[in-house]
């Protein structure tokens, strides 16, 4: 099989995905005067000080005051400018739901929620901080656009893309350095699951940062005679059902992997299609319903089975199942 990705760069070329977002919003601010920026207090966490310095007009520090910085955004929306805010995903989430779920959504406001340290893999600040639940929340309320972009690359094209999306969207990143290994002139196309790998066997769908440890267990599985579809789901909403359900009439089974828990994810969505169109056998690489600790990125990762060898052992189980 022939591969469609051109793996470019190596694990020596590696960058946190939240300075893509960062360098996104600056290129954004440069090419749109509506764009501004809200920051709860974490300008250095979510590198949005390149921002501030070049437009302090169009930046506001609101302090550890979550929920109000959702209603400014929203309230900037309805004045025409697009505004981003910025903390840290449990808090972009968790904490302002209701916030969100009222001036955001409801109303179908032109706010773009950025959240940074998502996941198992903000790491040593434990379970308090992470967050394996917001792809869930967000998926599931109307109007809202869900971004899990997978390395510095897309998240920055990510951001840039955003800026002429209307409507509600969150986008999801996080702090670890992780591998480049997407162009830097992509173009990020919202709702378009991105095919990065062809292959036969098996389908394994990936989001985040799990997308390049399905690169890896691709390359693992090879090794073997297995050859795996590796499709980069990048957008969880609107969800390319199309892409998904092409692949599997393929290949015959899937993998789904991501860094959230099993339940409301990546997974649940391609589930869903399954179960409405044509049930084939589907694998869950994700948190398996319970919170996070205190650790690396890459210990939390492998304790909870979010890592390349775990993939390719449930591509065999899926294969299996045929």
């Amino acid at each position: 099989m022939e591969k469609t990705l051109d793996l470019k760069y190596t694990y020596t070329d590696k960058k946190d995905t939240r300075s893509g977002f960062g360098d996104g919003l600056l290129e954004a601010g440069r090419n749109n005067p509506n764009v501004v920026g809200l920051c709860a207090d974490l300008i250095g966490s979510l590198k949005m000080g390149a921002f501030q310095k070049e437009f302090p007009e169009r930046f506001f520090q609101v302090g550890i005051a979550e929920a109000n910085m959702i209603g400014l955004a929203a309230g900037l929306a309805i004045g025409g400018k697009i505004p981003f805010t910025g903390t840290f995903a449990n808090f972009s989430t968790g904490r302002v739901y209701d916030q969100i779920r009222q001036s955001v959504a409801y109303s179908d406001k032109n706010v773009k929620i950025c959240a940074s340290h998502a996941g198992l893999t903000l790491g040593e600040d434990g379970a308090t901080h992470q967050i394996l639940e917001d792809v869930g929340m967000m998926r599931m309320l109307p109007h809202m656009t869900v971004i899990n972009p997978c390395d510095y690359n897309q998240t920055k094209a990510a951001t840039l893309a955003l800026v002429d999306h209307v409507g509600p969207a969150y986008l999801r990143f996080g702090r670890p350095v992780w591998p480049i290994f997407t162009p830097a002139n992509q173009k990020f196309e919202i709702g378009k699951a991105w095919k990065m790998i062809e292959g036969k066997d098996v389908s394994i769908f990936a989001t985040g940062h799990l997308v390049w440890e399905a690169v890896v267990a691709e390359a693992m599985l090879r090794e073997e005679g297995i050859y795996a579809e590796v499709i980069n789901i990048h957008t969880i909403k609107p969800f390319d059902e199309a892409a998904v359900l092409a692949s599997i009439a393929k290949t015959g089974c899937a993998v789904s992997a991501e860094e959230h828990q099993i339940n409301g994810g990546l997974g649940d969505s391609i589930a869903q299609s399954l179960v409405r169109h044509k049930p084939a056998p589907l694998e869950y690489i994700g948190v398996l319903d319970s919170f996070g600790e205190s650790g690396t990125p890459t210990q939390l990762l492998e304790k909870y089975g979010l890592n390349a060898e775990n993939i390719v052992k449930a591509a065999k189980k899926a294969i299996s199942r045929k």
